[in-house]
């Protein structure tokens, strides 16, 4: 293996934009701004009221809102300040966007935007998803999160010879099918985790104990379209809202199989099980594109140098 095969290709910066974003005006409430985010569109954008209220068009669901007063963009809505609302009991049918929206928004220019790499590192810095670029003049020109670069990934060596193993993130939070939707998006909120995989005890009469066996998945998104259906979550029991069955990776997987699971299946985050479900792990797209920082894909290749040059010596 050569060492240029490891590098990812450099996608198209103009193609990471998401160019249709979800914008309303700051007197929008809450309920309508959730409606909004829940509706599945086309690529054309639309007039919902052309006084406040703009949607894409782009058959999916949008993970964030912007906020345009007179041309201006002056806040942001996320999933994650959805569910941290949800948790803190507010009232989506009396709240405006404007109350709680956050500000001032960290944006990049569209001349600076050159290459996927300082998107990672605002990213990164601010613990952001979601990145507005801007015109020359100010203007939205559209939003790239990690979704949107993930998307644009072409096949990569380098994905293929990492496993899930070496990026996945062990602290899983778990929960009992019988915990309510409420208290999982308390959980989430309090922990900024984007999601709770839903288990069950399940006897391990071998050894004479029990496991916890991972059988769903409640996300950010999913909570969104709870408040959508305006459910009383404090009495909605997560084994009744989750998403089952639950696909499960193994940790030996290579990164560029667990790409393309989330791309099949539309996900943004997949579960990793292994020990019969007595391990746990998330893989996200934030992994994936953590593979794309130059220091990090420096070290790797090293330690693949190494690992080959080891290989040789044995060998002979």
């Amino acid at each position: 293996m050569q060492f240029n095969d490891l590098l990812l290709s450099e996608p198209a910066t103009e193609a990471a934009i998401d160019q249709n974003p979800l914008i309303v005006a700051p007197e929008t409430l809450l309920v309508d701004v959730i409606a909004l985010m829940n509706q599945s569109t086309s690529h054309s954008k639309s007039s919902v009221d052309s006084s406040s209220v703009y949607f894409s068009k782009n058959q999916r669901h949008s993970s964030c809102v912007l906020v345009v007063q007179a041309k201006e963009l002056v806040g942001i809505l996320t999933e994650r300040d959805i569910v941290r609302l949800t948790a803190g009991g507010v009232n989506f049918q009396e709240v405006t966007i404007a109350e709680v929206m956050t500000k001032p928004v960290i944006t990049l220019s569209q001349a600076e935007f050159s290459d996927i790499f300082g998107a990672l590192f605002l990213f990164r810095r601010y613990r952001i998803r979601h990145l507005p670029i801007l015109g020359a003049n100010g203007e939205i020109i559209g939003v790239v999160s990690p979704e949107s670069i993930r998307s644009i990934l072409t096949p990569a060596h380098l994905l293929k010879v990492i496993r899930v193993a070496d990026v996945m993130n062990t602290q899983v939070i778990r929960t009992p099918k019988t915990a309510s939707v409420l208290s999982l998006a308390q959980v989430m909120a309090e922990y900024r985790v984007s999601c709770v995989v839903i288990s069950e005890e399940e006897p391990q009469l071998d050894v004479g104990c029990f496991i916890h066996k991972p059988i769903g998945i409640v996300t950010e998104r999913d909570i969104i379209q709870f408040q959508a259906m305006q459910l009383n979550l404090a009495q909605v029991r997560a084994e009744t809202v989750m998403s089952t069955p639950l696909f499960l990776l193994n940790p030996e997987d290579s990164l560029w199989t667990a790409h393309l699971e989330m791309q099949r299946r539309r996900v943004r985050r997949l579960v990793v099980s292994w020990d019969g479900g007595r391990g746990l792990g998330l893989i996200t797209q934030s992994n994936l594109l953590r593979m794309l920082d130059p220091i990090q894909m420096h070290g790797i290749v090293e330690t693949l140098q190494r690992t080959v040059e080891k290989l040789k010596d044995t060998a002979q």
